[in-house]
């Protein structure tokens, strides 16, 4: 049976619409049969991927970046109920900007190696992360990390990686900063938080966030901390581009933890996100949870 290509045109600011030729060239080249439907609206993805399942699809392609992978996945998740097999086969056409997912698993940018992997139909299964009721296959976060989001959201005039950048210092100049109870298995924390940030992979906008985190290992990770000054944020942020020794999360105040259930409570409303999309901006209650090794994905 054909498989259902879902394309976000407005991936990259819309840098998603101008390689769709090359996308739809490279599937073509690689003898992929697909149905193809395209976004056009925000959140859109949702109702696309549920009722691709309700088709009888049983791969979806998700061409686009990350915020378009999550979306498609909590539309195959709207006919699951946790615990039978997941829906449907998730594939990646890499046309986003940061492709942070591709990059956690180790899947080629080039979408002709890209297409191939989507025609050869061999699957790996990957962990699957619930924040509230949103679930998530990279990354979800409250207090900076969204905070940034919403700055990243507003700038119009630059793309691609520098955008991320640039949101980051914007939003470390308004220093906002909570305080929160956490509880996770085997631990917990009760204090000032500048950041908190839940990762299945290791990476999010470009960022280190959970250096440590492997979307294969059965748990989530969680870093979070305190800086009490802009100037300690700053001297932070370089350091979240690495992923091996001297990350950020090795610095005085940053913690990094692997859990499978947490509970966050914050003394004052934070926007949260799962894979870099907003789903709340004035929440203080958060609950995550793991499905281990419950979403199938087109891998080499």
């Amino acid at each position: 049976m054909k498989i259902k290509v879902l394309h976000n045109p407005y991936s990259n600011r819309w840098n998603s619409l101008k390689r769709w030729p090359e996308a739809d060239s490279a599937l073509k080249a690689a003898g992929v049969d697909f149905d193809l439907s395209v976004s056009g609206y925000a959140d859109q993805f949702v109702d696309l991927a549920a009722d691709a399942v309700k088709q009888g699809f049983t791969t979806i392609v998700a061409a686009g970046g990350d915020g378009t992978i999550g979306e498609i996945t909590n539309g195959v998740a709207k006919s699951w109920d946790g615990k039978s097999k997941f829906p449907a086969t998730i594939g990646i056409l890499p046309l986003g900007s940061a492709n942070d997912l591709a990059f956690a698993l180790g899947l080629p940018l080039d979408l002709n190696e890209a297409a191939k992997i989507i025609a050869a139909g061999k699957t790996k299964t990957i962990d699957l992360g619930k924040c509230n009721d949103n679930y998530f296959v990279n990354n979800s976060a409250a207090g900076l990390e969204p905070y940034v989001t919403t700055k990243h959201e507003r700038i119009r005039w630059i793309r691609g990686m520098v955008r991320y950048l640039v949101a980051a210092i914007w939003a470390i100049m308004d220093k906002p900063e909570w305080n929160g109870n956490l509880k996770w298995d085997g631990g917990d924390y009760n204090g000032p938080l500048s950041l908190l940030s839940v990762g299945n992979g290791r990476r999010t906008g470009g960022f280190f966030m959970t250096p440590h985190a492997d979307p294969f290992d059965r748990k989530l990770t969680l870093a979070f901390g305190y800086r009490g000054t802009r100037l300690g944020l700053f001297g932070a942020l370089p350091r979240a581009f690495r992923e091996g020794e001297g990350s950020y999360v090795e610095m005085e105040g940053m913690h990094e933890v692997h859990f499978t259930r947490l509970s966050v409570h914050l003394d004052k409303p934070s926007p949260a996100h799962t894979d870099g999309e907003i789903f709340d901006t004035w929440v203080t209650d958060l609950e995550y949870q793991i499905f281990p090794q419950a979403v199938p994905v087109l891998m080499p």
